[in-house]
């Protein structure tokens, strides 16, 4: 499974161990991940995600997962995240 958040496309950042002495030793910076399900309101159903926890303050910031799919970029969703995006808008012209 990739360490990728499904909504804003969040990875895996490498940086450094930096000591006192100052050696340097390469590490990884992990996305803090969880696994939640997240409700639509114009689909009436929930969505079992792998998201951020930064991502979720943002999805209750924009007012719910329908508001944030609308607003994301393609690029950074997940095709998971895409289909629920095509369904929401799909929902939205009915």
């Amino acid at each position: 499974m990739a360490r990728r958040c499904e909504l804003t496309g969040t990875g895996v950042l490498t940086g450094n161990n930096v000591s006192h002495a100052q050696n340097k030793s390469r590490r990884r910076f992990l996305p803090n991940l969880c696994d939640v399900t997240l409700a639509s309101e114009k689909l009436g159903r929930g969505y079992k995600l792998r998201v951020a926890a930064k991502a979720l303050r943002s999805v209750d910031h924009v007012g719910g997962l329908d508001a944030f799919l609308l607003k994301a970029r393609d690029e950074k969703l997940s095709d998971k995240a895409l289909k629920i995006k095509r369904d929401l808008k799909k929902a939205m012209v009915a």
